[in-house]
């Protein structure tokens, strides 16, 4: 069973699947070597394949890469030092230090092997890293697979369930069908059967702490954007917009011209602009759509006053138990079924959130959520140059926008029976995902990807 904190993790951008998830592959390699105790090695190699590979050097991949098997975590690796290292490691000639402690013989050229025209077998965002000794004789090689918000898989485990390891909580769930009757079987809310849970791996005070730890993080990048002016890094120009917007819109409001609905998409911008920097974000459920969730809680608190620290955790948890659906029958991965599985599942996360802190009950809870996905599926991942820049920003702010929309139809169409419901619309984004093609999921091949100039876009 997954934990709040599997959906909700504080990281670094641009991308949960492309820089957080080959971080987390790079410590994890490093940390088995140290553990196994090897000795005498000469050399690392690192081969990347599918997607990480078409669309690698503008989601900082292979610094992540690098980052990783020298022991940095993306929570809590400080970021400049980060980047300044990853430059060195990438001129030349220059010692990895394997989980910040062994020293190793490193060539990037040699040792960093793109494949652009082969994918693993397992998923497109795949990672084979292998340890040499100084005779070049393999030592230890492991694959590991990047599946969307941050987790990772081995060849070993791949097809075993996602969960958060440790004791089994008292309400497991795996579907909304399951969800909604566990709720209604124990008369508690979908936030209080989610505490119920989390409490099984901690307690109730800690889970709190750091849900509002969480939250901190994304109110932080949400004022920083809206204040951040310049040109976000990659080579395409594009300026960041979500200052600009958020004077505009605010000079509006108080000359009585205001309209409360676009808020919510300048803050969701605004934080999109800051994972595009490359700025410390959480991943809700990835990077790639790290803005919606942020952008319709600062909505949320700018427009009913009276919200509380309780408000805020309810909304996580809701949404949370609605990601973890989708994680659990889906994907969250935008290289295996497109950005309906970012931006789309994070938009009905919003959605359901939402409506449970407005009032909402479990009918409609469940509806918000299933109508915001339903108006998501088929969207394509293909960003231009491989950034998450176009049109991600724009996305994640009509995504909030939509989210919004969501929840207050939800609740004023009150006990409307849909024929659709959440756990069917889940399985048919899972299985549009697989009939996209291979250039709409995150290779940059195709879509919107390929209109701007090659000279602008190389990777």
């Amino acid at each position: 069973m997954l934990s709040v904190f599997n959906m909700y993790k504080i990281g670094v951008g641009p991308s949960s699947s492309h820089t957080m998830g080959p971080m987390v592959a790079g410590k994890a390699f490093a940390d088995k070597i140290l553990e196994s105790a090897l000795a005498g090695i000469g050399r690392i190699r690192i081969d990347v394949y599918g997607s990480l590979a078409l669309t690698g050097a503008g989601h900082g991949t292979f610094g992540a890469i690098l980052a990783g098997l020298e022991g940095n975590d993306p929570k809590t690796v400080d970021i400049d030092a980060m980047h300044a290292r990853i430059a060195e490691l990438q001129v030349g000639d220059a010692d990895l230090r394997l989980g910040g402690k062994l020293v190793t013989p490193f060539n990037y050229i040699r040792d960093m092997k793109i494949h652009k025209d082969k994918t693993l077998s397992k998923h497109t965002n795949g990672m084979t890293f292998t340890a040499f000794d100084s005779h070049n004789k393999q030592l230890i090689s492991e694959n590991y697979y990047s599946i969307g918000g941050g987790f990772i898989k081995t060849e070993e485990n791949f097809d075993a369930p996602s969960s958060s390891g440790g004791a089994t909580p008292p309400f497991p769930f795996g579907s909304w069908k399951e969800l909604s009757a566990l709720c209604s079987r124990e008369h508690k809310t979908v936030a209080q059967l989610l505490m119920a849970n989390e409490k099984t791996w901690d307690t109730e005070e800690n889970v709190r702490k750091k849900i509002l730890e969480i939250y901190g993080v994304m109110r932080e990048d949400v004022e920083r954007g809206c204040k951040m002016e310049g040109t976000l890094p990659g080579g395409l120009g594009v300026s960041c917009r979500a200052p600009g917007l958020f004077r505009r819109i605010k000079e509006a409001a108080e000359q009585g011209r205001g309209n409360f609905q676009p808020w919510a998409l300048v803050y969701a911008m605004a934080v999109g602009e800051q994972n595009a920097m490359g700025a410390r974000v959480v991943t809700a459920p990835t990077n790639g759509a790290a803005g919606i969730i942020p952008g319709v809680l600062a909505w949320y608190e700018q427009f009913f006053p009276e919200t509380s620290e309780d408000k805020i955790i309810d909304f996580i948890l809701t949404s949370a138990a609605i990601g973890m659906l989708y994680q659990m029958n889906a994907s969250l991965a935008g290289a295996e079924a497109g950005c309906q599985a970012e931006v789309g599942v994070s938009c009905s996360m919003a959605a359901g959130g939402l409506c449970a802190i407005l009032g909402g009950d479990l009918l409609q809870i469940e509806m918000a959520a299933k109508m915001a996905m339903e108006h998501n599926l088929g969207l394509t991942c293909d960003p231009v140059g491989g950034l998450v820049q176009i049109p991600c920003i724009e996305r994640n702010g009509m995504a909030a926008q939509r989210a919004l929309q969501c929840a207050q139809l939800a609740l004023l169409e009150g006990e409307v029976r849909t024929l659709v419901n959440l756990d069917d619309v889940i399985e048919v984004m899972y299985r549009t995902g697989l009939d996209l093609q291979a250039k709409y999921k995150e290779t940059s091949l195709g879509g919107l990807a390929v209109v701007v100039p090659r000279e602008l876009t190389a990777n």
